[in-house]
């Protein structure tokens, strides 16, 4: 019997194995069912489509409308930094001798028009005593500040020079991710600076930088001194001014923020018509609905934000909202978001009707209000980031 074995078991044992593989590889053979993976192959192409070996045509294009700027101020600093210590502090309270000193920053502006009319960041010139353009082709002169809007972190300067260059004008909402981008300014003032990347993203928005943000998203080099420089597309039109970066070391890590172009235009154009910054204002402060909130109101799934305050005499107070009421939209647009809905608000007209839809004890009320002047807000001016 062992013989037999010893003589039929390999043969066995072989074909037992053949038997497993060809049920692994061919498993509709005996009825099972069959694993599908449907993957798609890229056709062959004779030749691979390439951009363009260079953009220096359209950094030639948008270069010369880019400036540099270098700011002064005069503060008041304490005389000697013994001063600063509590116990000093103490001894002579704010009576220390005091010394006026020159605190000089940099940046950069984007020439708009033949005018002089330039753009660059508001933190980059507030407070300024001084504002020194440097053109590209060698020129200096001084700069005067026609106005600012803290809320988008946006100024307006006026140069009078003759035969000025000046940018042309791109589409920040035709952009898409994945676009070519490239950053021009004065990094950390060595002199007008090139980089390139890409759009990373668009819209980004609640990053905590200002109170109106919808930003362009890009990993091409910003770093100190780029604030109020250009970001232009892949022909030098420009698309967005560039404002500030994430980052832990102080450089670059890929992380940079534009203000769109679009956005920018409206303000500057209203800051040359009104010397401001026109913005609609319901005079409320609202919140997000959290899950807990939605809860509370019975709206779990429902979009809407929370009335958290309401100014005295406001259009909201007049048009009869009260506290605790959930905005559910906004002359037809869902109120998803606070910041987006107060955008919204923004951008209406003032002296406009608005229709409001609120929930309020289970119940919804439509309300009209009379959209108000948004109040002009100091905002202290960020560092370069």
């Amino acid at each position: 019997m062992f013989k037999a074995l010893r003589f039929f078991g390999w043969p066995l044992l072989a074909g037992v194995l053949i038997a497993l593989l060809i049920i692994q590889r061919y498993p509709e053979w005996v009825g099972l069912p069959t694993l599908d993976v449907n993957l798609q192959q890229a056709p062959r192409t004779s030749y691979v489509q390439q951009g363009p070996v260079t953009y220096a045509d359209a950094v030639t294009r948008a270069a010369p409308a880019v400036a540099n700027l270098y700011t002064t101020k005069v503060v008041n600093k304490n005389a000697s930094p013994l001063f600063e210590d509590p116990q000093f502090r103490r001894f002579f309270g704010n009576n220390a001798p005091k010394q006026k000193r020159m605190e000089s920053s940099l940046g950069s502006g984007v020439i708009m028009s033949p005018e002089g009319y330039l753009l660059t960041n508001n933190h980059v010139v507030a407070g300024a005593d001084q504002i020194v353009v440097a053109l590209k082709d060698g020129r200096e002169t001084l700069a005067r500040m026609i106005g600012s809007d803290p809320e988008t972190d946006l100024a307006v300067l006026k140069i009078d020079l003759k035969n000025l260059p000046s940018i042309t004008i791109g589409r920040s909402d035709a952009l898409r991710i994945g676009d070519i981008a490239l950053a021009i300014g004065n990094p950390f003032g060595v002199g007008q600076t090139t980089t390139m990347g890409i759009i990373s993203a668009t819209g980004r928005n609640q990053l905590g930088l200002n109170n109106y943000e919808d930003f362009i998203q890009t990993d091409a080099a910003i770093n100190p001194g780029n604030s109020g420089g250009a970001l232009v597309d892949a022909n030098g039109n420009l698309t967005g001014i560039n404002t500030a970066i994430f980052s832990e070391s102080g450089g670059s890590q890929g992380i940079g923020f534009a203000i769109p172009i679009n956005l920018a235009m409206e303000v500057m154009k209203s800051i040359i018509e009104h010397g401001q910054v026109i913005r609609g204002w319901l005079g409320i402060e609202v919140q997000s609905l959290t899950p807990d909130l939605a809860e509370s109101f019975g709206m779990n799934g429902r979009p809407g934000i929370v009335v958290a305050g309401i100014f005295r005499d406001g259009p909201a107070q007049k048009a009869g909202m009260q506290l605790g009421d959930v905005i559910l939209s906004i002359d037809g647009e869902p109120a998803n978001d606070g910041r987006r809905s107060m955008n919204q608000v923004a951008r209406i007209k003032p002296s406009d009707k608005v229709a409001i839809l609120v929930l309020r004890n289970g119940k919804e009320l439509k309300l009209t209000a009379e959209v108000g002047l948004r109040p002009q807000q100091e905002q202290p001016a960020h560092t370069e980031k």
